[in-house]
């Protein structure tokens, strides 16, 4: 028995991106990361010339009686409200089992467009980085509206399973680095990966993330295949990241199980030791409670 091998994305059931993103998040509540623009986490951001219009309470009053200049005095929020969402396009994630609805990238990037939907219908600014994609992969800066989810949309549609964090061990550091140095205390980040063949420095990386009141959530994206082993007969696996093949059978079940098991638990417990949360996104589940999910683990980790 053989299995395909995509690189490229494989929508399956699951296209066109656009609609399929607007249709989960319709049954998704918007706002679940929105933070308040008021109170203690406000600071003075400087001046600029009043404009007709522009709210009188914030005008400065010492300004105009000193300069005879009318300025308006503004204000920015410690908390940053962006949402920024990384996307795993290894190799690995181009798997497809018979029974997923799509391959684990397409899946990721379904996942990756509906919580871009939501954010920008409630007002918040959204972003967009790869791990991997090779010359695929276009980050989205963080911007905010209907504009910004169609530049998220049109990379994740192009972006290709390409990339081997083993023969490049510095794949989550890049990808991540930008972020650790750019996103504010109470910006969200949500990383989508199936967590396979990452290297164990990663979890510094990821930890680095979840640092200085920023939340983590890693939504862990895996085939019904590599969660239950269904293979009763002959088959030959060929690993998608390296030229690892292995001929086996249903017999080794139980072992393969068992390693699965003990790979996860080491993942998870190192990722919520460091105070963020992992949830398992199935490729033949839901895509409007996967979204839910992840919001709701964000606004616990927030709380």
């Amino acid at each position: 028995m053989t299995k395909e091998i995509h690189r490229t994305l494989d929508w399956g059931q699951l296209a066109p991106l656009r609609l399929r993103a607007k249709m989960v998040a319709e049954g998704v509540y918007a706002g679940a990361h929105r933070s308040a623009r008021k109170g203690a986490g406000v600071e003075f951001g400087g001046h600029r010339e009043y404009t007709p219009g522009d709210d009188l309470r914030w005008l400065d009053r010492r300004s105009m009686m000193l300069h005879d200049r009318l300025l308006i005095r503004q204000f920015e929020t410690e908390t940053d409200r962006a949402l920024r969402v990384v996307v795993d396009a290894t190799a690995s994630m181009g798997y497809r089992g018979t029974r997923a609805k799509t391959s684990k990238i397409a899946w990721a990037a379904l996942i990756a467009a509906a919580l871009a939907k939501v954010a920008t219908s409630s007002g918040d600014p959204i972003g967009l980085t790869f791990i991997g994609g090779g010359k695929t992969a276009r980050p989205v800066p963080v911007g905010s509206g209907r504009e910004a989810f169609e530049r998220v949309a049109s990379s994740l549609e192009q972006i290709d399973a390409v990339g081997d964090p083993k023969l490049d061990p510095d794949l989550v550091e890049r990808a991540l680095g930008g972020i650790v140095r750019a996103a504010r205390r109470g910006s969200i980040v949500v990383v989508l990966s199936d967590l396979c063949d990452l290297p164990s420095r990663a979890l510094d990386a990821l930890a680095a993330v979840s640092s200085r009141g920023r939340v983590l959530v890693v939504g862990e994206v895996l085939d019904p295949d590599e969660l239950d082993f269904p293979f009763d007969e002959a088959v030959r696996l060929k690993a998608m990241e390296g030229e690892l093949v292995v001929e086996t059978d249903g017999q080794v079940r139980e072992r393969y199980l068992a390693a699965l098991a003990e790979h996860r638990d080491k993942w998870k417990r190192a990722i919520t030791s460091r105070g963020a949360e992992v949830v398992t996104l199935r490729t033949d589940g839901d895509p409007s409670h996967s979204v839910r999910e992840i919001i709701d683990r964000a606004s616990r980790v927030r709380a």
